[in-house]
């Protein structure tokens, strides 16, 4: 997507309006050096820091005493990298994180409520929200999101004379027909190493399920909410309706039935994965599957202020720019993303991206809780047991709450 930049002005309208009673940050004549740690949101790095200059110059203007260096790293061993300097004091002011990162780091993160305003604040989506606070606390601020609806892909439907599936029954209901054609009616990654945040949490929630209890004190998924979606699960794959070999691999991605136009729905995959094998004119975009309820995974990425940040007036300050609506706007529009705020509107007029938009609200973000990354660690390898008929999907789930409470201290 081709670089757009908001006009200087307009951002530092915008930023005034996020600072509240503005101001230069630091004290007296002293200029604040603040720091920001990202990872290649824009995927040219190029595009990418021309972007961040931009608005550092933006900002600058306002804020001449307020010295901004962005710096982005790569996306592996982000944690790693983070958990080092914060452990040698090297740790930057601002830093962006997803909200499974946030429990981990919540102890050396800063809440951000304070430095935005409260119209900033309640601009963000609900959903938005909640997927970055602790105690109702904001522990960052949400820049960009994304989603994983149901796409599907036309070609499929029209060859199998089949609609799109709205629930589980639907897709229960038109699995044999595509069969019966020589195509899956969906994907499924059960190797251990794929995230189940867009692969089986999607179905836990539609079932009514969670994660972790409310208190986040022991594991929820092996309810009978937990049990409803991998049975669901289990009946596609004995069937014959997902493709076997995702179940025990994940191979070269050419190699699969969704790239070889043999898949009629994912909600695993996003656009920018199939456009080229299935075309644009076939990829079509329809909201979550309903179980009891209608859910999908929606990714979020925010800027976290670090406790332990030099000037935190300054970090706040810059944190109130570059996370205002018309940064965001321009970033998300940018990087393909989405915006987080409601008053951006649409950022997409036409195509997939615009029917992404319209599923924003029903989007969950991955669960806030610092042992989410170790529970799904224990977890998807008894999900795979359970498809590929080792174990029933009751016992797999109890097998993985018991290791899971573990890992919680209960």
């Amino acid at each position: 997507m081709r670089l757009r930049m908001i006009a200087p002005a307009a951002l530092l309208l915008a930023a005034t309006a996020a600072c509240g009673s503005g101001g230069s940050g630091g004290s007296g004549d002293d200029k604040q050096t603040v720091t920001m740690w990202l990872y290649p949101v824009i995927a040219d790095e190029a595009k990418h820091k021309a972007f961040w200059n931009e608005q550092i110059a933006a900002f600058t203007k306002d804020h001449p005493k307020i010295d901004v260096k962005v710096e982005i790293y790569p996306w592996a061993k982000r944690e790693e990298s983070l958990a080092t300097a914060i452990a040698g004091n090297k740790a930057p002011d601002l830093v962006y994180l997803i909200p499974d990162q946030m429990p981990k780091f919540a102890k050396a993160i800063e809440p951000v409520d304070s430095y935005l305003s409260d119209a900033a604040k309640a601009d963000y989506r609900d959903n938005v929200k909640q997927a970055v606070s602790i105690d109702g606390k904001m522990m960052g601020a949400p820049i960009l999101m994304g989603a994983n609806p149901l796409m599907c892909n036309q070609k499929v439907l029209d060859a199998a004379g089949v609609e799109a599936p709205k629930t589980w029954d639907d897709v229960l209901a038109i699995a044999p027909k595509l069969k019966e054609k020589g195509f899956d009616v969906t994907n499924y990654y059960a190797d251990p190493s794929a995230t189940l945040n867009q692969s089986f949490y999607p179905l836990l929630w539609q079932a009514g399920g969670n994660v972790f209890t409310p208190d986040g004190t022991k594991a929820a998924f092996n309810g009978p909410e937990g049990v409803k979606a991998l049975t669901f699960l289990k009946t596609l794959a004995d069937k014959g309706y997902v493709e076997k070999d995702l179940l025990t691999g994940i191979p070269a991605f050419e190699q699969t039935h969704l790239a070889q136009n043999k898949v009629a729905c994912t909600w695993q995959q996003v656009p920018a994965d199939v456009e080229s094998f299935w075309g644009a004119e076939n990829i079509k975009i329809f909201p979550p599957l309903t179980g009891v309820k209608q859910a999908g995974y929606g990714s979020i990425g925010a800027l976290s202020m670090l406790k332990a940040a030099t000037s935190k007036e300054a970090a706040g300050q810059w944190l109130a720019f570059a996370t205002s609506p018309a940064v965001t706007k321009a970033y998300d529009a940018a990087s393909s993303f989405f915006s987080p705020q409601k008053s951006t509107g649409a950022l997409y007029s036409s195509g997939a991206n615009a029917e992404m938009e319209k599923t924003l609200d029903l989007m969950t973000g991955a669960p806030l809780h610092p042992k989410a990354r170790d529970v799904m660690g224990v977890l998807a390898p008894e999900i795979q047991a359970a498809l590929i008929g080792q174990k029933t999907p009751e016992q797999a789930l109890n097998d993985a709450a018991t290791a899971a409470n573990g890992l919680i201290g209960q």
